[in-house]
């Protein structure tokens, strides 16, 4: 574990308490630990916000603290799944931060495939068109992140280790390919770090996914993931409509009607179920 101090200077550190859980983002109390420069975490201050996600007995395992914006990253290569898109931003809908979809990798020839960016804007989602190679978009990034504290995430193999190295010259973050023959990522970023922005806030890399949903407290936070529904759910015939089966739903008839995407209508149908199941 890396403490930074208010000086900026890195620390290598350990947990003093046990049942402490720190991670990335977390501010801590501490104090030094012998010659060496170690410092020892005694507690950690109350977080603003958690990225989280269930873990394998649907129980809340925080990945990062303290982040007011979520740029989720896709790419031509691997082949964006727009429902992992979908659930990151849902993440940051409930924790209630700011959220922004980046393609990378604009320079390959099959750039023009990845559509679904104008999905997310129509619902009123920031998009970038970026590339970490060819250097393109990378100001619009750095104007949406200075001043931030932002939170890179995405599937494997999108790039988002090589536009942290494109932003911060000299950080020399692990990069992975694509592999040519699954066309999925391979995992290269092992854990999220965090690292200081010139123009202000701050920067995690975290590792890729194949797959990732928040964890919810309760099933009905599912809805508030998805800004459309939430704004269609004050129409609904009932206060407690779950936009499923119920009769007078705004939402489904927004879906029938053509205003609200039946693929982003779906992604909530799915995360919905995921989180009753995970909870019986």
């Amino acid at each position: 574990m890396i403490v930074e101090d208010p000086s900026g200077v890195r620390h290598r550190a350990f947990v003093a308490r046990r049942g402490l859980r720190i991670v990335c983002g977390d501010r801590v109390r501490w104090r030094f630990s012998g010659e060496d420069g170690e410092i020892a975490v005694l507690d950690r201050e109350p977080r603003d916000t958690e990225l989280s996600r269930p873990d394998s007995r649907g129980r809340a395992e925080v990945l990062a603290a303290n982040i007011d914006q979520v740029v989720v990253v896709c790419a031509p290569e691997p082949v964006p799944d727009p429902f992992i898109i979908d659930r990151y931003l849902a993440a940051a809908e409930v924790m209630g931060a700011k959220a922004i979809v980046a393609c990378n990798k604009i320079d390959l020839p099959t750039a023009d495939a990845v559509t679904c960016l104008e999905e997310f804007h129509a619902v009123g989602y920031p998009t970038l068109r970026v590339s970490a190679v060819a250097e393109e978009g990378l100001e619009s990034l750095r104007a949406a992140l200075a001043g931030r504290t932002s939170i890179l995430v995405g599937q494997s193999g999108v790039g988002k280790s090589s536009l942290l190295n494109a932003l911060l010259p000299g950080i020399d973050a692990a990069t992975a390919q694509v592999s040519s023959a699954s066309g999925e990522g391979r995992h290269r970023t092992t854990a999220t770090t965090l690292h200081a922005l010139p123009d202000g806030g701050a920067l995690l890399d975290s590792p890729g996914v194949r797959d990732f949903a928040p964890a919810l407290a309760d099933p009905r936070l599912a809805a508030v993931g998805f800004r459309e529904i939430v704004a269609a759910a004050d129409r609904c015939r009932f206060a407690n409509c779950r936009h499923m089966k119920e009769p007078g739903c705004a939402v489904k008839e927004g879906v029938e009607s053509g205003a609200i995407s039946a693929r982003r209508y779906e992604s909530y149908r799915r995360l919905l179920r995921l989180t009753e199941d995970l909870q019986r």
